[in-house]
């Protein structure tokens, strides 16, 4: 076995204990397909007010930009799926990934594990570790990686799994035997398209990120969401999962194993009204570590205002 194929395998194993679900390797090269789409889905407007989405075009196609003598990128997928969900049907609706601790802590300390068995085993390694918080085209690398394909609603998806999962990428100065991309299982299916209250799917693999619930609860940062949107939000306070709930690879979703996800104390038993008066005390008691923190108690509190308003 040579060293790239040896190393890799290490790599694989070690991450596998560490609770990972999916390990794939990619060269660390210009995303070349991706450029042109990147290009003309920012000149659209389509990312709406998220104008980081702007910034270090040309590191978000070339890992080489973001760490000198990158060699390999290694994409990691981590299950979130939950076992339980809210019991109030009526109660302003959280989306999965948010129940438990922040996952960007959460895998983080995984992948820091990650590198320094590595750099045991291996030796000096030069690289970063990214969870969603750096220019890094997470879902291009995860389809070179065979990690799944892209689906219709631009999530990735996965034979076996489905879509709830984190994507996480170690970009190093290693070389790894590279792995290759799967072929798309979405076939002629629109059930996502179809079920998008606000038509954010506009086109098959393509989202109008200014339509959609996940972008109008969290990234939005007006004091309002846009009027033109009351009546179509279907009870989502922050982010959304309707385009994976209705997609039939879900229904292979199993239950997650990492203690670290499981709910804060009494959020899924929360009923409606408890939603709609929280009060800042319980709010930062109950998110402290939690990714509505993102949207802040003043966020949460402009959706469930703007979902109260629908409501009447």
């Amino acid at each position: 076995m040579n060293k790239t194929r040896a190393y890799a395998a290490l790599l694989k194993a070690e991450a596998y204990r560490l609770g990972f679900e999916f390990v794939g390797i990619s060269k660390a090269e210009f995303l070349e397909e991706e450029a042109p789409r990147l290009e003309s889905w920012l000149q659209q407007g389509r990312h709406g007010k998220m104008k980081y989405m702007e910034n270090h075009f040309d590191k978000r196609l070339d890992p080489r930009k973001l760490v000198e003598g990158a060699r390999s990128v290694v994409t990691l997928l981590y299950n979130y799926y939950p076992e339980e969900k809210q019991h109030d049907p009526a109660a302003p609706k959280i989306a999965k990934y948010a129940y438990g601790e922040d996952y960007h802590f959460v895998i983080k300390d995984k992948l820091r594990l990650l590198m320094a068995y590595l750099e045991r085993e291996i030796g000096s390694i030069s690289g970063r570790a990214f969870v969603d918080s750096a220019p890094v085209m997470e879902r291009a690398w995860a389809r070179k990686s065979g990690a799944g394909w892209i689906g219709k609603n631009s999530l990735l998806l996965r034979k076996g799994q489905g879509s709830y999962s984190f994507l996480a990428e170690l970009i190093i100065d290693l070389e790894l035997e590279a792995d290759g991309p799967v072929k798309d299982y979405c076939g002629t299916c629109t059930r996502c398209m179809d079920a998008c209250p606000t038509g954010a799917i506009y086109e098959a693999y393509k989202v109008d990120a200014r339509r959609c619930i996940s972008y109008l609860t969290i990234e939005l940062r007006d004091k309002e969401i846009p009027e033109s949107f009351e009546g179509q939000m279907e009870n989502w306070a922050f982010g959304c999962d309707i385009c994976q709930d209705v997609c039939p690879w879900n229904r292979f979703a199993s239950p997650h194993n990492e203690a670290r996800f499981k709910a804060a104390e009494g959020m899924l038993e929360m009923p409606a009204e408890e939603w709609f008066e929280i009060s800042k005390d319980v709010f930062n008691g109950l998110f402290k570590k939690s990714a509505l923190k993102r949207s802040g108690y003043k966020g949460l509190k402009r959706n469930l205002e703007f979902l109260r308003r629908s409501r009447k």
